[in-house]
């Protein structure tokens, strides 16, 4: 019999990744299970995620909630193994870089007979301040197979010495998702739910340790959000790490611009829908850098670097960093309708998974 493939995700940037994965898994006719290691607690937003992207069930949540990095880490591997030695898949699947991707990696690596695959493998900001790199390179040091997402991943695997049959290039599994749901997420009406025109907001995403915990990197940059929000209506969904950061920051203010709308957690259709008719977006999300780049929407990410850099050499996306000044100068040309031009990139054409489950099903690692 064939062993099955197990495919992991934990927090809600996986969600929009293994949809996708999943089913054209199963498509080809493989044993997939999916297990969710809790790393996102939020079990109300998780629901939501897995009912809107048509996910099933998890076959087994692990429950493992929040905690700093090590502990997470250390809780996932722990609550990972056994699962592991009772099922004995042959291939593990993680996509992404949250720690679940870098845990799960390191215990099914661990375990004889058991490989590994990697999706959206090879992207580097080469900032190693960033949890999210970490994970990165453990997990591609770490994987058999490795799917590959722009042309930057594949040179950055080869550099690093990752033997060339190991490499696939792909396309980008979250615009597998986009381009399937887009219809959908119009039918949302979440522009007109949060009275919002088409064409005539921003939208802004912020949760990076970087941006947000320390007060004078945040405040300044929230001091631009609000001179923005003076010319055109501002939605900011807030994101639970963020939430402290920005009641501080509303309370040494004067005063706060009306037209500054800040929400809780937005579904992953209505944020589509905001982020496809949105005239600007400001993020310091790697996912978004790359919605914006399929959807053709100017995006402006509050940080120095990017392990997309497709995004900004080809996409509609520019780096503005930290500095308040360059952001409101960025801001103030798109509005002023000078946007950068895009087009999107090689194989982000819907079909990623598709070639994922194609090598998945002609590798000739541990699956028999």
């Amino acid at each position: 019999m064939t062993r099955e493939v197990m495919l992991v995700a934990g927090a809600r940037p996986n969600f929009m990744k293994i949809a996708p994965v999943h089913r054209s898994l199963l498509d080809a006719g493989m044993r997939v299970s999916l297990i969710h290691t809790g790393q996102h607690y939020d079990e109300q937003m998780s629901r939501l995620f897995f009912d809107q992207l048509g996910i099933p069930e998890p076959d087994l949540n692990l429950e493992v909630g929040s905690g700093s990095h090590a502990v997470q880490t250390a809780e996932i591997m722990k609550r990972f193994e056994p699962v592991l030695l009772e099922r004995a898949p042959g291939l593990v699947v993680v996509v992404g870089d949250v720690n679940s991707t870098a845990a799960c990696s390191m215990v099914a690596k661990k375990l004889d007979g058991v490989g590994v695959a990697h999706v959206e493998a090879g992207l580097r900001s080469f900032d190693r301040t960033m949890p999210e790199e970490i994970n990165r390179l453990v997990t591609d040091a770490l994987s058999d197979l490795l799917f590959v997402s722009e042309p930057s991943g594949e040179q950055n695997l080869r550099l690093e010495g990752v033997p060339t049959q190991r490499i696939h290039f792909v396309g980008n599994v979250m615009i597998d998702t986009l381009r399937e749901h887009l219809e959908r997420a119009r039918e949302t009406g979440a522009v007109a739910e949060q009275g919002l025109a088409p064409k005539s907001y921003a939208l802004i995403t912020l949760h990076r340790p970087a941006n947000v915990d320390q007060p004078h990197v945040f405040e300044p940059m929230m001091d631009v959000l609000a001179d923005v929000a003076r010319e055109i209506p501002v939605l900011f969904p807030v994101h639970p790490r963020t939430r402290p950061a920005l009641d501080r920051w509303r309370a040494r203010r004067s005063e706060v611009p009306q037209a500054l709308r800040t929400s809780s957690p937005i579904g992953y259709l209505e944020f589509l829908h905001l982020m496809a008719e949105a005239r600007l977006v400001l993020t310091d999300s790697g996912g978004i850098q790359e919605e914006t780049t399929a959807l053709g929407v100017p995006c402006l990410t509050l940080r120095d670097n990017t392990e997309r850099p497709v995004t900004v050499e080809q996409g509609t996306n520019q780096l503005v960093g930290r500095d308040p000044q360059r952001i409101r100068d960025a801001a103030r040309q798109v509005l002023d309708g000078r946007v950068k031009t895009g087009r999107v990139p090689d194989k982000w054409d819907g079909k990623a998974a598709e070639r994922i489950a194609s090598a998945i099903a002609s590798w000739d690692g541990a699956l028999r």
